[in-house]
């Protein structure tokens, strides 16, 4: 039997799909008679979602941050203070603590949903979409959209497919968020090669899905209707106005000729009023 304290343990990493088989069979079965523990884990997959349905962030350039940084570091020949040990020591560890800075936010870039640093991913990805100009939007939504997959894959790959799922589900946010740029793209043939590539990512996604022995029927789904949309999508780009022959020109139709009206006779009752008044 398992007991309250291991089963809120184990709430998290149920909530994410990281529990192995047996081990989500005895935490059903906990579920089952504890009302507490199934409020938390509402709560736990209700953050869950929030965490997944945040906008996108940016990466950040180190190079040029890592140079202002040493602009403005401690120079011992410059302050002509070599004896000085308190400054020097301060100098030291505020270098190893912006490296430290530096390395966590350059691992950031590339954490993935079962990864501690993978909020600290996502706004910085929706800082970088919210400074990008409006002409430029459309191709960091689309780098976006297929980080969302790669993480998808790399979820699946790692039997995580709760993860996997709001990977997916965070890449139709995307999508849909640019489907407006995407009926009137700058670059259309950029913009088309980028769609190929995410119908291959989610080509990908799916054949790993298929290739595990239980595969998941809400990773199949998610897939599906994704497929779906790429194609409605390569539909609107492929409609093009018609195209006017060389050498041809249209002869235009001759003015309509106007009909004559008939004019009206007068009535009876008007010839004898007319007689009445002679």
């Amino acid at each position: 039997m398992l007991s309250h304290a291991t089963a809120r343990d184990w709430l998290i990493p149920y909530a994410d799909g990281m529990l192995a088989a047996d081990e989500r069979r005895r935490i059903d079965g906990h579920l089952g008679g504890c009302a507490a523990c199934g409020a938390e884990l509402r709560e736990v997959r209700e953050l869950n979602l929030l965490l997944v349905t945040l906008p996108p962030a940016p990466p950040t350039s180190v190079a040029p941050f890592w140079l202002k940084l040493q602009a403005v570091l401690p120079q011992r020949r410059a302050l002509r203070i070599p004896n000085f040990v308190g400054y020097r020591r301060a100098g030291l560890a505020f270098a190893l603590a912006s490296i430290a800075v530096l390395a966590a936010a350059a691992t950031a870039f590339a954490a993935l949903p079962d990864n501690p640093l993978y909020p600290v991913k996502l706004i910085e990805e929706n800082v970088q979409l919210a400074l990008t100009p409006a002409n430029d939007r459309l191709t960091v939504q689309l780098q976006q959209a297929g980080e969302r997959l790669r993480e998808a894959q790399a979820m699946a790959t790692d039997h995580k497919p709760r993860l996997a799922e709001s990977s997916l589900r965070a890449y139709t946010i995307i999508v849909d968020a640019a489907a407006v740029s995407l009926k009137r793209p700058a670059t259309p043939q950029v913009t088309k090669d980028a769609l190929h590539a995410l119908r291959a990512k989610l080509d990908a996604v799916e054949r790993v899905n298929a290739n595990r022995d239980d595969d998941v029927a809400g990773i199949k789904q998610l897939v599906a209707a994704a497929v779906d949309e790429l194609d409605r999508l390569e539909q609107q780009e492929s409609v093009t106005a018609p195209a006017l022959t060389v050498g041809e020109q249209a002869t235009p139709d001759p003015t309509p000729k106007a009909t004559p009206k008939p004019t009206p006779r007068p009535t009876d009752d008007g010839d004898r009023r007319e007689r009445e008044r002679d």
